[in-house]
């Protein structure tokens, strides 16, 4: 094997939850132009249908799964499809997530409760349904966020909780899975990217921050973020474990 083709996935099964928007669909277009089959989950079943029209004309099977990561019997669902109709899972792209900015004074029990069930909870039941029929030799790709290490301005203790949390369950099952049973477990922490959360910002705010705080100067590319995400998932990193990659265009260093 060449080291171009240590990038390949042809011949594997994907899942991407969180995959009816945003780095989703970026996530799952880029594995199948990869080689991989894709099983699509996420709650909003008609942007779903789009995601699956978008993978399929890459010339890679795909399959839509109506699927709220907060509950784990809909996590084992997901998977028992792509077993069922795939064959097997060899990668998951744990990407679903939601984002809030409240005042911590103003923030709800549960409104808290809904960011940590479905950013660290979903996470967690996901690989674990995963690490249950995953061969030795898959992996997990797990997507924090750079504010589970620093604070940009917001109001966002639910989501720099739940996604600094998701970087100390990213070595945890790293260090459980990969010698035991051949699973690598990384984590991606995105920087900047154009997503639902960004569409939220008050005009200006984006701006401003990246001037401030990114090294580079712009925003990142969603196609800046899936290659690290195939970099994890394929033999380019077979001897990488338990690590979390900020691609975040230096916003950690300033």
């Amino acid at each position: 094997m060449d080291v171009l083709e240590r990038f390949r996935l042809d011949g594997r099964v994907a899942i991407v939850t969180g995959a009816s928007s945003g780095l989703g669909v970026a996530f799952a277009q880029g594995l199948a132009e990869a080689g991989a089959d894709v099983v699509i989950g996420a709650r909003r079943v008609e942007r779903l249908e789009q995601t699956r029209r978008l993978v399929e004309e890459t010339g890679r099977r795909c399959l839509a799964v109506p699927a709220d990561v907060s509950r784990p019997e809909d996590c084992e669902a997901l998977v028992t499809v792509a077993v069922e109709a795939m064959g097997g899972v060899d990668v998951l792209i744990n990407n679903a997530g939601v984002a809030t900015a409240v005042p911590a004074l103003r923030e709800t029990p549960e409104e808290f409760r809904q960011v940590i069930d479905t950013n660290l909870h979903g996470t967690y039941y996901m690989a674990q349904a995963c690490a249950r029929v995953m061969r030795p030799g898959s992996s997990i790709v797990n997507i924090g966020s750079v504010l589970g290490e620093t604070t940009a301005g917001l109001p966002q203790a639910a989501y720099s909780a739940s996604k600094a949390a998701v970087t100390g369950l990213t070595r945890d099952l790293a260090q459980q899975w990969t010698g035991r049973r051949g699973i690598r477990v990384n984590c991606l922490e995105p920087g900047f990217f154009a997503s639902e959360m960004t569409e939220l910002y008050k005009p200006g705010y984006l701006e401003r921050m990246v001037e401030s705080r990114v090294v580079m100067d712009r925003t990142g590319d969603p196609a800046e973020l899936v290659a690290a995400a195939i970099f994890l998932a394929s033999d380019a990193s077979s001897y990488i474990t338990g690590v979390t990659l900020p691609v975040d265009g230096g916003m950690l260093i300033t």
